[in-house]
């Protein structure tokens, strides 16, 4: 878990704390109140646990306090605009997920991305894309709404075309290979990567298995244009827009950038892999 996201909870649970203890009630007598177990309230305190919105409105009127539900749902909101887990983002569908992205992507001329074990999503085709949901879905217990979610991927796609835009997008190697869908859909998305590689639009950077590298590939973010970073981990998605984060992952797509080959070179990389597949 991020640090700043487990600072900015651990707040929220010293808040809480305060409300309380304000009210003159020990940990079991408040979690009667709100009808929890005493664990719920000692996890939301410590910052152990992410609240609701609803946890907090019963807090607030738990603590006598419910004028105090909107501060609280102001601290939680700043705090998951920034961080946003998986979990409660895909409580409304893969497709909601995927328009938010869309909406972003609206915004931006010049895209800085990096992916490290799968093909970008502006360059998947619909089978790739359909794989990948699926796989996803079932790590997170959240299967509908792939279709949708596939239709606003490929909608995102038209930016590639147009004389505006810009994306220049490092792959490691190790994702041309990443066997996340069938051969033969594999296959089709290497043909459609190097088709891609040809557009005026796209500057393709893979970054080979035996490169000299400056730095480590890690999660996989995007950089749109100098206003936003969106970088993803297992269990949450970060929107990031501070100047000091925004240059931090500029220095890091720099770095990765450096050990990447571009042109026919990169062609050729992902050539080899699509011939490795063997039809």
């Amino acid at each position: 878990m991020s640090t700043d996201f487990q600072r900015a909870r651990v707040l929220l649970g010293v808040r809480l704390r305060e409300l309380r203890t304000e009210a003159r009630l020990n940990v079991r007598d408040f979690a009667t109140r709100c009808g929890w177990a005493p664990s719920k309230i000692s996890k939301l305190e410590n910052g152990k646990q992410t609240a609701t919105v609803t946890d907090l409105t019963t807090w607030a009127a738990a603590a006598g306090q419910p004028e105090c539900a909107a501060e609280l749902h102001g601290r939680l909101a700043g705090l998951e605009s920034t961080y946003r887990s998986w979990r409660r983002q895909l409580a409304g569908g893969h497709r909601a997920v995927q328009d938010a992205l869309g909406a972003q992507h609206e915004r931006t001329k010049v895209f800085r991305g990096f992916s490290a074990s799968v093909i970008p999503g502006i360059f998947q085709t619909p089978e790739y894309a359909r794989s990948i949901f699926s796989r996803y879905a079932e790590l997170r217990g959240v299967t509908r709404d792939i279709e949708g979610a596939v239709a606003s991927r490929m909608r995102r796609q038209e930016g590639l075309y147009r004389a505006d835009r810009r994306y220049r997008v490092l792959v490691a190697e190790a994702a041309l290979h990443a066997r996340i869908c069938s051969r033969a859909v594999l296959a089709d998305q290497l043909d459609r990567l190097m088709s891609v590689n040809g557009l005026s639009t796209v500057e393709l950077g893979i970054i080979p298995l035996t490169a000299d590298v400056r730095i480590a590939t890690g999660d996989d973010f995007w950089i749109h244009d100098d206003r936003l970073v969106i970088a993803e981990t297992w269990h949450t998605e970060m929107w990031l827009d501070s100047a000091d984060d925004i240059a931090l992952y500029a220095k890091v797509w720099d770095g990765l950038a450096d050990g990447a080959v571009m042109g026919r070179a990169a062609h050729a990389v992902i050539a080899r892999a699509r011939a490795a597949i063997g039809f």
